[in-house]
C-alpha cells in the first residue's frame, strides 16, 4: 500500500493528516496489518481533549487490545460514525475511510515531534524484518 505523502506518523503507529488547524487521524497500514481481524474500537466524544502520545481510545483485534495514542494535542470535533458498525474500512482504506477521529489543533508545533514517511518506513522494517 502506498502511503500518502502528507501524513506523519507517530511510534506507535497512528497518522495525521493537516488541513489548516484540523488534524485527521487514523491508524497506520503497518499496525492494522499486525493487529489482524479488527472486532471493536472505542472512540473519544466529540469536545474531548486529546494530548499528544497519550491515549484517546482502543481498538481490540483477534490477537490484542491497543491502545489509540494520538499524534498531537487538541479538542475532538468528529468521530468517524461509520466504524461503529463496520470496521472494515481500516483495513480496506486506513489513510482515506479509515480514518478515527478529526481535532482542532492546540499546538501545531507538535507535529515536528513526528516521523516522516520515510521515517516510517525504517520503524516498520525494524519492527518487522521480515
Amino acid at each position: 500500500m502506498t502511503r500518502p505523502a502528507n501524513v506523519k506518523f507517530s511510534q506507535t503507529h497512528e497518522w495525521i493528516s493537516v488541513e489548516g488547524n484540523t488534524g485527521t487521524i487514523g491508524l497506520s497500514d503497518f499496525a492494522v496489518q499486525q493487529l489482524s481481524d479488527l472486532v471493536f474500537i472505542d472512540l473519544p466524544k466529540i469536545g474531548q481533549s486529546v494530548k499528544q502520545n497519550e491515549p484517546f481510545g482502543e481498538v481490540e483485534s483477534v490477537k490484542a487490545v491497543s491502545e489509540l495514542n494520538t499524534p498531537a494535542s487538541g479538542e475532538v470535533t468528529a468521530i468517524n460514525e461509520s466504524l461503529k458498525n463496520n470496521l472494515d474500512a481500516i483495513a480496506r482504506d486506513p489513510f482515506g475511510a479509515g480514518w478515527l477521529i478529526k481535532i482542532k489543533l492546540s499546538n501545531p508545533d507538535e507535529l515536528t515531534n513526528l516521523m516522516s514517511g520515510a521515517d516510517y518506513d525504517k520503524l516498520c522494517e525494524s519492527e518487522n524484518p521480515n
